[in-house]
C-alpha cells in the first residue's frame, strides 16, 4: 500500500474489499465539528448506479472516491484493480492534504466555519 498522508488514518480495510481512509478523525468528532463532516476516501468495486441496493452489486471496475459529507462527492477515480484504486486513494488523499482540492464549490449552502477549518488543515487560502 502507498503511504498515506499526514493526517489520513486507515478506517476500515476489508480483505480484498473495501478499505476507508478518514481525514483528521482527532477534529471531525462531535465536539469540534460533526463527524459526517470527515473528508473519507472509500475504494469499493460496487456499482456507481443511483437505485436502492444498487451498490451491493460488484463490478469489475474499482473507485476512489472522495467524499465531504456522505451525500457529496469531491472526486471519483476509476481503476482497473483494487491494488490500483488503493494507489490511487493514496494520491488522492495527498492531493486534497496539499490543498488541490476545490470542495468549497460542492455547496449549495456555504459553512464558513467548516470551510475555514479545512483551509487551516490543508494549508489552502480561501
Amino acid at each position: 500500500m502507498s503511504e498515506l498522508p499526514a493526517g489520513w488514518t486507515l478506517w476500515n480495510d476489508e480483505a480484498g474489499g473495501r478499505r476507508i481512509l478518514a481525514y483528521r478523525p482527532d477534529v471531525f468528532n462531535e465536539s469540534n465539528f460533526p463527524s459526517e463532516c470527515m473528508p473519507t476516501i472509500f475504494v469499493w468495486n460496487g456499482s456507481r448506479a443511483k437505485r436502492p441496493g444498487a451498490t451491493q452489486v460488484r463490478t469489475s471496475t474499482w473507485h476512489a472516491v472522495l467524499y465531504m459529507e456522505p451525500e457529496i462527492e469531491a472526486e471519483v477515480v476509476a481503476f482497473e484493480t483494487r491494488e490500483a484504486a488503493i494507489d490511487g486513494a493514496a494520491e488522492l488523499a495527498q492531493r486534497f492534504s496539499d490543498g488541490e482540492i476545490d470542495y468549497r464549490g460542492l455547496y449549495q449552502v456555504p459553512r464558513p466555519d467548516y470551510f475555514d477549518k479545512l483551509d487551516e488543515l490543508t494549508g489552502r487560502e480561501s
